[in-house]
């Protein structure tokens, strides 16, 4: 049996590098399409400012995509180093969005963004403006396939488990492709970057004003930034609640985790606001509720029931005890192919194989795992509950809070001058974090909250990791931790270095420019 502690090392190590990549994605995301409003309107007006605007963000724009790619290619090597089983198990599917990813966008979006670059002074400005939409369109086609294989972990449509092969094979790729889960999931996260990109760009902007420098330049761009937000905010909450829908019908175990439901309520089920988890005791000490939300967002109906935490606990327990049927008569196929018996019991109970499996990490032979063992792997398939509840919250107030901020600023470009509402401006500086923290944590519970599963209720994670040695995880984790430290460092270095020199860095004599020492 593999060690647990190598499972742990294996997803720590994964969830690493997966987050420290992320601080990137979504800034990239969302600053392609503000670069491409800023030259559309360039190219309309014939305005040297926003042609300025243009530049000057895509320089920002540019070292974040240039380490954003660095470390996003060790990502992808690792489910071959550390998740070889994982590799081996569904890599013909799994494989496959992320070779197109390869082969269609990457290569778009990294060939466009060298000529978004080097060629201002080589293209008619319809001819850029053309440059900076295809870069746009790849670098959001990169996310879509990357997030079509990750909504497949979630949700394995179009795939069958081939005993034979002993891999899992694609029957409909089509299916994949439009799988609700992993649509659901693109738009939410693009729409999480275009907030990201936005903020990034109205906070610089409020910092700009604060100070009184480049005000046109500044007012310009906060003006941009306020109204992409406001419309890219909306569009986060209302996927989201789409996103949500999905997870209910697909994942109810991470559904009843994120809202901390320990009992199948009455339908349509409430929402908890705020509770006191108490997880020894498997209950909420207490709970601010709102009646019918949570049924409404889970079900898009009034009378269809979301299961409690402790009714998905009996009923994956039955499909544990019956995937030991479908484990034992596998390992009977891989003996005597031609046992007709063995077949006829796999086809039958193949949908819980993946039960049956997590019974390996407590036992070699699962035909003598015993009830004890059986509660252990019951109590696996659902999360921890703290985490989940709470990191949900977070990001979700954190999404509220964006609202008011974005509402608040484009009504300020509307009705007055921005500069007159100096605490609004203090207050987007001070929001700068808030949708990189609200990514992460969202990306902590599509994560976190699959667990057991590195394919959702088809292979536990403990069987997807390689056979490598606790001391080289040690090693390797350390390794890439430090390298991403220091690319991390490197990025809000040049951020902040060319952030302070401003529009003035680029040389036009048209802008204030203020030499840096740091």
């Amino acid at each position: 049996m593999i060690s647990e502690q190598l499972v742990d090392l294996s997803r720590l190590q994964f969830a690493a590098t997966a987050m420290y990549h992320f601080l990137f994605v979504p800034l990239t995301l969302g600053m392609v399409w503000l670069l491409v409003i800023m030259e559309t309107v360039y190219v309309m007006t014939g305005k040297a400012v926003w042609k300025d605007m243009t530049r000057f963000w895509g320089k920002l724009f540019g070292i974040n995509f240039a380490l954003g790619v660095t470390t996003g290619i060790t990502l992808e090597f690792q489910f071959g180093t550390n998740w070889a089983y994982y590799s081996h198990y569904v890599g013909d599917i799994f494989g496959a969005p992320l070779a197109i990813e390869g082969l269609m966008a990457f290569f778009l979006e990294s060939t466009f963004i060298g000529l978004f670059f080097f060629g201002w002074d080589r293209l008619s400005k319809t001819q850029h403006l053309l440059v900076t939409t295809l870069m746009a369109v790849g670098t959001n086609l990169s996310a879509l396939w990357i997030l079509i294989a990750n909504g497949w972990m979630q949700n394995p449509v179009g795939a069958e488990f081939n005993w034979q092969t002993m891999r899992m094979e694609m029957v409909d790729f089509w299916a994949i492709v439009f799988n609700p889960d992993a649509q659901a999931k693109f738009v939410h996260t693009v729409s999480a970057g275009y907030v990201t990109g936005a903020m990034f760009v109205l906070s610089i902007s409020s910092w700009y004003l604060l100070r009184g420098r480049d005000v046109e330049f500044a007012k310009r761009s906060f003006r941009v930034a306020a109204a992409f937000g406001l419309a890219s905010v909306c569009s986060v909450i209302v996927l989201g609640d789409e996103s949500g829908y999905t997870v209910g019908e697909a994942q109810q175990t991470k559904m009843a985790a994120m809202e901390a439901m320990w009992e199948t309520e009455p339908a349509p089920a409430s929402f908890n606001v705020i509770a006191g988890i108490n997880e020894a005791e498997q209950k909420n000490d207490w709970a601010l509720e709102v009646p019918y939300v949570m049924g409404m967002i889970g079900t898009r109906s009034l009378s269809k029931q979301i299961p409690g935490i402790h009714d998905i606990k009996a009923r994956n327990r039955e499909r544990i005890v019956n995937g030991i049927s479908a484990v034992m008569a596998l390992e009977t196929l891989r003996k005597h192919r031609d046992d007709l018996q063995a077949r006829k019991t796999l086809e039958l109970t193949k949908g819980d194989l993946g039960f049956g499996l997590l019974l390996k990490k407590y036992t070699r032979d699962v035909s003598q795992a015993t009830p004890a063992m059986i509660d252990k792997a019951m109590n696996d398939t659902v999360p921890r509950v703290t985490p989940m509840y709470w990191s949900f919250r977070i990001m979700v107030g954190l999404g509220f809070a964006m609202l008011l901020l974005f509402g608040l600023a484009f009504w300020s470009t509307l009705k007055s001058e921005c500069r007159a509402r100096p605490w609004l401006l203090r207050w987007a500086v001070l929001m700068l974090p808030a949708p990189w923290i609200a990514c992460e944590l969202g990306w902590f519970v599509a994560e976190y909250g699959r667990q057991p599963w590195t394919i959702y209720g088809v292979l536990p994670t403990h069987l997807s990791v390689s056979t490598l040695s606790v001391e080289s995880l040690y090693g390797s984790l350390a390794g890439f931790v430090g390298f991403y430290t220091v690319l991390l460092i490197i990025e809000v270095y040049l951020m902040i270095k060319f952030a302070r020199q401003g529009p003035g860095s680029l040389g036009t004599g048209r802008y204030q420019f203020e030499p840096t020492h740091a």
